[in-house]
C-alpha cells in the first residue's frame, strides 16, 4: 500500500502476531470508512436536495420547487458534519503528511475540502459568493466510497498471511504431571512443555514425538500433499493437523522460533519491505502531488485573472487537486506486488527479494543444480545382471541381507529394491564391514561379499571365480561409462554379478525442461559427478551441462555466463549451493523443508517440486504485466485528466467540477485496484 495514502491499515495490516493482528486492523479500518461514508451519505442527501440542478429538476418534472426558512444555515449543519466526520480521515492525513513533510495524496483531498468547506462557511455569512456543499459533501462521500472499496479488495492480497495465522489453535493441553491436564493459551507454551494433540486438533508447537503415533496433515507447511505417520521420535510443526491418533510432544521451539511463525515472519517483512520500482512510483507519485498543487494553482490564478471570478477559478483549483490525486498510482505497484507474494506464498513459494523476482521476467537462463534438484538425490538400483549383462534378481536378496544395517546410498537403494519385490532376508553371521570397500558375511554357511573391486582382490578369495571376475570388471567399466555406478556381489565358490544404481531423474524434470526451452530459456545442469554421470542424464533431459564443477567453482560459472550478457537464475540447494544462488541474478533454493532462513536465496521453496519453478516464471510475468497495465492507467489518467479540470476544454462546454473529479479519481483507484485482484483468478 502507498505510505502517503494515509493508511494506517497499510502498516498495521502487516504486523502479524501469531494471531493475524493484521486481520483486526484492516477490518476495523474497512468498518471505520464504511460507517463513515453511510453517516456522510445520510446527510449529503439533504444537502443534494437542495442543491440548483435539483431544483431546476424539480420545476421541470412538475413545475414547482421549494424553500425553506434558514436553508442556508441547515446547509451548513449537514456539511459540517459531513467535514469534520466523513473528511476525518483526510484531514488527519493531510496533518500527518505536513508533519512527516511527505505531501501525497491525503494533502491534496485534505486541502481541497479545506477549501471548499471554509470558503462556503462564509459565504453563509454573506462574506463569499457561493456556497460548495454540494461539492464538499458529494467529494468526501465519493473518496470514502473509493477507498472503502480499494480496502476491500486489498485485503485479498494479505490472504497468504490470514491462512497462515489461523493455521494455530487458540489453545493447547499441556500434561501437568501424569495423566493431569491443563488448557492453557498457546502463548504461554514454553520450550520442554508436555503437550497431547487429540484426533482432529492442529499442533500448537513445533516439537518431538515421546508417545503415541497418528498420521499428520503437513501440507500448507511443506507442500507435501500426502499424509504423513508420525510416532516417537518424529518431529512435528505447529500448525498440522492431527488426523486420527493421539500424540503426546516435547516443545522444541515455540511461539515465534516455530517454522509457522517464521514463515508468517518472513512473508510480512516482504510484505512490508520495498523494492527499488515502488520507490520509485513513490517518487514519481511526490512529483505529481507538487505538479498537481502547482498546476491547480496555476489555474486558479489564469481563470481568476481572465474571468475576475473567485468562485469559478477555486473551482478549477479544487478540481485540479481532486483529480489528480495520485492515489492510483500509489497503488499501482504495492497491490500487485502484494497479490503476487500472498498467491506465492499460497504455493509454497516465498519471495524473500522483491527486487530480484521482480526482475525475473529478465532472466533467460536457468542453472540447475543436479543432484536432489532435477534427480531425486538418492541411488535407485537400476537393474542386477551377471556377468554376461542379462538380469538376475536372485542375488538382491542376500546383497539386501549384507546391506541391511548399512546407511549408505547403495545400501538404501538396495533395500528399498528387496521391499519392492517383497523378500525375504536371510540371516547374517560373521559380519565384517571393510572401510571404503564393503562388506563380508556368512549367509547360509557360505561367506559372501558386496562391495567395489578393490574387496574382491584384496579381500575376499576371487580366485575362485577369476575368469568371471575379469569380465564383470570390464562389464562394470562399460556401465561406469554410461553413467551408473556399480557393486559386485560374490558367494565364495562363484561370482553372482553386478548390481547396478543411478541417481533416477524426477518424473517432472523432462516435462519442466522441456517446457523450460519451449520458452526461449537456455538450459544448464551443473554437477560435481563424472563427465560420463552428467553427460548421460543432461543427454535424457536435452540440456547443456557443466561436469566435474565443485560447489565453491558453481558461482564462477554464472559469473561466466552473466559475462556473456545473459541473466541467469540458479536453482539448488539452499546450503551447499549458497555462493551460486547468492551470484545468480535469481536464486532458487528449492526443496528447503524447514529450512526457511536461507540468506542466500531470493525465493524459497519448500516443497522439492520443479513445476513451482514454472509457477515461479509464469506469476514474474503476470506481475510485469499487471504493472504496465496498472501504471499506464494511473499515468495516463493523470495526464488526461488534469488539463480537462483546469478547464482547457472550457470553450468547448466541456467542464468538470470537484464531485465529477472525486468520481474519476476514485474510479481511477477502483480500476488499479479490481486489476490487481484479478491476480487471483
Amino acid at each position: 500500500m502507498n505510505t502517503k495514502c494515509g493508511h494506517e491499515m497499510s502498516h498495521a495490516a502487516m504486523k502479524s502476531n501469531v494471531h493475524s493482528m493484521h486481520s483486526m486492523h484492516t477490518s476495523n479500518m474497512t468498518s471505520d470508512f464504511f460507517k463513515r461514508f453511510i453517516v456522510s451519505i445520510i446527510f449529503t442527501i439533504p444537502i443534494l436536495l437542495f442543491s440548483p440542478w435539483f431544483q431546476q429538476l424539480l420545476i421541470f418534472t412538475i413545475g414547482v420547487s421549494f424553500e425553506i426558512p434558514y436553508e442556508e444555515w441547515i446547509l451548513l449543519f449537514f456539511a459540517t458534519i459531513v467535514y469534520f466526520y466523513g473528511g476525518y480521515p483526510f484531514l488527519k492525513g493531510l496533518i500527518s503528511e505536513i508533519r512527516s513533510k511527505s505531501i501525497g495524496m491525503m494533502t491534496l483531498v485534505g486541502i481541497a475540502i479545506s477549501v471548499s468547506y471554509i470558503y462556503s462557511f462564509f459565504a453563509v455569512f454573506g462574506l463569499t459568493d457561493q456556497m460548495f456543499f454540494e461539492e464538499l459533501s458529494t467529494l468526501i462521500v465519493v473518496m470514502l466510497l473509493g477507498h472503502y472499496i480499494e480496502m476491500k479488495i486489498a485485503m485479498k492480497s494479505f490472504v497468504a498471511v490470514e491462512s497462515l495465522a489461523k493455521l494455530l489453535p487458540s489453545t493447547a493441553h499441556l500434561i501437568v504431571s501424569g495423566d493431569k491436564i491443563e488448557d492453557i493459551g498457546i502463548q504461554k507454551i514454553k520450550l520442554g512443555d508436555k503437550i497431547l494433540i487429540r484426533p482432529g486438533e492442529k499442533v500448537p508447537a513445533d516439537g518431538i514425538v515421546f508417545e503415541g503415533s497418528s498420521e499428520v496433515n503437513e501440507s500448507f507447511l511443506t507442500g507435501e500433499s500426502k499424509l504423513v505417520l508420525k510416532s516417537i521420535g518424529d518431529k512435528v510443526l505447529a500448525g498440522a493437523i492431527n488426523e486420527n491418533g493421539f500424540l503426546k510432544i516435547e516443545v522444541q521451539k515455540e511461539g515465534k522460533n516455530s517454522y509457522l511463525s517464521q514463515i508468517i515472519d518472513l512473508v510480512n517483512k516482504t510484505l512490508t519491505s520495498k523494492s527499488k520500482i515502488q520507490n520509485l512510483a513513490d517518487k514519481v507519485a511526490f512529483i505529481l502531488t507538487i505538479l498537481s498543487l502547482s498546476f491547480g494553482l496555476l489555474a486558479f490564478l489564469i481563470w481568476f485573472v481572465i474571468q475576475n471570478n473567485f468562485s469559478f477559478a477555486l473551482q478549477r483549483l479544487v478540481s485540479v487537486m481532486v483529480v489528480s490525486c495520485p492515489h492510483a498510482l500509489g497503488l499501482a505497484i504495492p497491490l500487485v506486488i502484494s497479490s503476487i507474494i500472498s498467491i506465492a506464498a499460497l504455493n509454497g513459494i516465498f519471495i524473500k527479494n522483491k527486487d530480484a523476482f521482480e526482475g525475473a521476467h529478465k532472466v533467460n537462463a536457468i542453472i540447475f543444480d543436479k543432484t536432489g534438484t532435477l534427480t531425486y538425490g538418492r541411488l535407485s538400483v537400476v537393474e542386477a545382471v551377471n556377468i554376461w549383462g542379462d538380469p538376475d534378481l536372485s542375488f538382491i536378496k542376500y546383497a539386501a541381507a549384507l546391506e541391511q544395517n548399512a546407511k549408505h546410498g547403495k545400501a538404501l537403494a538396495i533395500l528399498q529394491k528387496a521391499e519392492n519385490l517383497n523378500l525375504v532376508l536371510p540371516k547374517v553371521f560373521e559380519f565384517k564391514q571393510i572401510p571404503g570397500k564393503g562388506v563380508i558375511g556368512k549367509i547360509e554357511d557360505k561367506l559372501f561379499a558386496i562391495g567395489n573391486a578393490k574387496l574382491m582382490e584384496e579381500d575376499f578369495s576371487f580366485k575362485n571365480f577369476e575368469q568371471d571376475f575379469i569380465k564383470a570388471k570390464q562389464l562394470s567399466k562399460e556401465i561406469n561409462e554410461k553413467g551408473n555406478s556399480t557393486v559386485f556381489i560374490a558367494r565364495e565358490d562363484k561370482f553372482l554379478g553386478l548390481i547396478i544404481f543411478e541417481d533416477v531423474l524426477r518424473e517432472e524434470s523432462f516435462d519442466v525442461c522441456e517446457k523450460l526451452k519451449n520458452l526461449k530459456y537456455q538450459i544448464y545442469m551443473v554437477s560435481g559427478d563424472s563427465e560420463n554421470v552428467t553427460k548421460n542424464l543432461a543427454t535424457k533431459l536435452g540440456i547443456n551441462y557443466f561436469a566435474e564443477i565443485l560447489p565453491d567453482k558453481k558461482s564462477e560459472i554464472i559469473m561466466q555466463l552473466q559475462k556473456e550478457g545473459k541473466k541467469v537464475a540458479m536453482v539448488g540447494d539452499g546450503i551447499n549451493d549458497a555462493p551460486a544462488l547468492a551470484q545468480a541474478d535469481l536464486g532458487i533454493a528449492i526443496g528447503s523443508g524447514t529450512e526457511i532462513a536461507i540468506e542466500s536465496a531470493d525465493l524459497i521453496l519448500v516443497k522439492n517440486d520443479l513445476t513451482k519453478i514454472l509457477e515461479i516464471f509464469r506469476l514474474s510475468k503476470l506481475t510485469k504485466k499487471k504493472l504496465i497495465q496498472n501504471l499506464f492507467w494511473a499515468l495516463g489518467y493523470n495526464m488526461v485528466a488534469m488539463p480537462i479540470a483546469a478547464g482547457v476544454l472550457y470553450h468547448f462546454g466541456i467542464m468538470i467540477n470537484p464531485s465529477v473529479s472525486a468520481i474519476f479519481m476514485a474510479v481511477s483507484v477502483i480500476i488499479v485496484s479490481v486489476n490487481s485482484k484479478l491476480i487471483f483468478k
